[in-house]
């Protein structure tokens, strides 16, 4: 009895065998799309005197920090960070 195998489940197989790692960093565009949206969600904050966060990485005024920040970070951080302003501009602005 000879076994054949088709190439689409050999292909398959190797996938499953790989290492895989979902924590990639983020690319250029991106990342210049999560620094636009990142200073809007800052303006917001200082316009609101109740959501005012002072200072700190996640509100800072310098787009470059949540630039490079985010050229160095996983899709998945950069969900939660935006999030994490997100929830906080929501929870400040009622």
């Amino acid at each position: 009895m000879s076994l054949v195998v088709k190439p689409a489940l050999a292909a398959a197989a190797l996938l499953l065998c790989m290492p895989f790692s979902g924590a990639r960093a983020a690319d250029d565009r991106v990342c210049r799309e999560y620094a636009v949206a990142t200073m809007r969600q800052v303006h917001l904050m200082h316009e609101h005197p109740a959501c005012n966060r002072g200072t700190g990485a996640r509100w800072s005024d310098d787009w470059n920090v949540h630039y490079g920040w985010c050229r160095d970070t996983s899709y998945e951080a950069l969900g939660a960070e935006r999030d994490a302003r997100t929830n906080w501009l929501h929870s400040c602005m009622r």
